[in-house]
C-alpha cells in the first residue's frame, strides 16, 4: 500500500497562499481552514493530464463526477442520494448565501449556533433578513451542547430558515444522531427549512461517526439543503468546487432561479479535481485521518500539561482547535497577544460570534514540527509574560 508523508515541509510563501501572507513573513500562520499538505498524487496527477490538453474552453459535466459523487456519500455515510438532487457550486459560503436568498422572504429570519464560522454572522445581512442567534452551551470538560431552549426560542422569532454547522466549525462537535434528530423535529415543527455546511464532514475522528441530517428521514430531506465539498478534505479549496443535495424539486427550482446571473459555474479543474478525488482519495484520506489524529492528542495533551488555565474542547471533528484564554493574563485579546509575542497568526475568537470573546481559533492540520514550533513560541511567549 501506498504510503503519504504528512512530515514533509512545503515552503508556500511563493505560492500565493492567502494563509502565508497575511501576517508577513516573521509570523507563523495557524489560522485560515487550509491545510499545510499536499494534496493526493492522484489529484495532482489528474489535473496535470487535464492541462496538457492545452484548451480550457467553457466547460460541460464532467463525465463520472456525479457517480463519484454519490458512490462517496453511499459508501462513507449509507446516504443514497439522487444525482438529480446535486447542484454544483463555487463554493459552500456561496452555497448558503444563495440559499438564504433564494428561501429566506417575508421578513422571516436565519438562525444560527454561535460561536460560528465567521460567514455565517453575514447571512441575514446579505438576505436582507434578520439573524437569530443560539449560543451554544458548554458542559462538563469544555464540551460544546445544543442549549435547546435558546435554539427553539430562536426558531419561535419567526425564523425561515436554520444554518446549521456539522461538524462544528470551531468548537469541533461532530453532532450525534440524537442531537440532529431533535433539531430537526424543532424545525419541522415551524415549518423551517434547514441549511446544513457539512464541509467537514470526511474529517472525523475515531469514535465518531458524520451523520448528514437529511440522511434521517424522507421528511427531514424534504426541508433540508445539505452543502458538501471535497475542499477541506483534500485541500483544494483554491479549485471552487462545491455541491448542494436538494432532495425537493420546488426548492431546486427556486435556487437554480435566483443564481441566474449571479452565481456562475463550478471551476473546470474543480471538477477534474473533485473526480479524482472521490474516485481515488480514499486511501490519503484514511492516513491524512490518522495523522490529524496524532496532531490534535498532542496538542491536548501539551495544552492540559504546559497551559492548564486555558480550556479546549477535544475536537470531534476538523483539524482546528478552539482555546478558551479567558482564565490568563491574556485573557482580554489572545490573538493580538500572541501575533505580537509569539509571531504565530491564529484567528481571533471574537470574529466567531457570541461566545467567542478571549478565544482563539488555531489550524492544527501541518506537519508535526510546526505544530510543535507554534505551541512552543505560544508557551514561551506566556512565560515571559508572566515573568513581566
Amino acid at each position: 500500500m501506498q504510503t503519504f508523508d504528512f512530515d514533509q515541509m512545503i515552503d508556500r510563501r511563493a505560492s500565493e497562499s492567502i494563509k502565508w501572507h497575511a501576517f508577513g513573513e516573521d509570523v507563523l500562520p495557524m489560522w485560515v481552514a487550509d491545510m499545510d499538505f499536499a494534496s493526493p498524487p492522484a489529484i495532482i496527477e489528474a489535473l496535470h493530464q487535464r492541462v496538457s490538453h492545452g484548451v480550457f474552453g467553457y466547460p460541460a459535466e464532467l463525465e463520472g463526477l456525479k457517480e463519484a459523487i454519490l458512490d462517496w456519500l453511499e459508501r462513507r455515510y449509507a446516504w443514497k442520494v439522487k444525482a438529480e438532487d446535486l447542484i454544483f457550486l463555487p463554493g459552500v459560503v456561496v452555497g448558503f448565501n444563495l440559499v438564504a436568498q433564494a428561501l429566506c422572504t417575508d421578513q422571516r429570519g436565519v438562525v444560527i449556533q454561535t460561536p460560528v464560522y465567521p460567514p455565517f454572522l453575514n447571512v441575514g445581512k446579505n438576505a436582507g433578513v434578520p439573524l437569530l442567534t443560539s449560543k451554544l452551551a458548554v458542559g462538563d470538560a469544555n464540551h460544546y451542547e445544543v442549549d435547546f431552549d435558546s435554539f427553539t426560542a430562536s426558531l419561535d422569532q419567526n425564523a425561515a430558515m436554520f444554518l446549521l454547522c456539522n461538524p462544528h466549525n470551531p468548537v469541533g462537535r461532530v453532532f450525534s444522531r440524537k442531537e440532529l434528530e431533535q433539531m430537526a423535529e424543532q424545525c419541522l415543527r415551524r415549518d423551517v427549512l434547514i441549511c446544513s455546511d457539512e464541509i467537514h464532514c470526511d474529517l472525523v475522528y475515531e469514535g465518531h461517526h458524520h451523520v448528514p441530517l437529511a440522511s434521517l428521514d424522507a421528511e427531514i430531506a424534504s426541508k433540508t439543503i445539505t452543502l458538501m465539498a471535497p475542499s477541506k478534505t483534500f485541500n483544494i479549496p483554491g479549485l471552487e468546487f462545491s455541491f448542494a443535495v436538494v432532495p425537493d424539486a420546488h426548492l431546486r427550482q427556486k435556487i437554480n432561479q435566483a443564481r441566474r446571473g449571479l452565481v456562475g459555474g463550478v471551476n473546470l479543474m474543480g471538477m477534474v479535481a473533485a473526480r479524482a478525488a472521490y474516485q481515488q482519495g480514499e486511501a490519503w484520506l484514511e492516513q491524512l485521518l490518522a495523522y490529524l489524529k496524532t496532531n490534535r492528542d498532542w496538542l491536548y495533551q501539551t495544552v492540559r500539561e504546559y497551559l492548564p488555565e486555558v480550556k479546549m474542547p477535544l475536537p470531534e471533528g476538523t483539524y482546528l482547535a478552539w482555546l478558551d484564554f479567558r482564565q490568563t493574563e491574556v485573557g482580554n485579546d489572545p490573538f493580538s497577544f500572541f501575533l505580537k509575542e509569539a509571531k504565530v497568526g491564529l484567528n481571533d475568537g471574537r470574529a466567531f460570534g457570541n461566545g467567542g470573546e478571549g478565544h482563539v481559533r488555531l489550524n492544527f492540520g501541518c506537519p508535526r514540527s510546526l505544530l510543535e514550533e507554534g505551541i512552543h513560541r505560544m508557551i514561551a511567549a506566556l512565560e515571559r509574560n508572566q515573568r513581566g
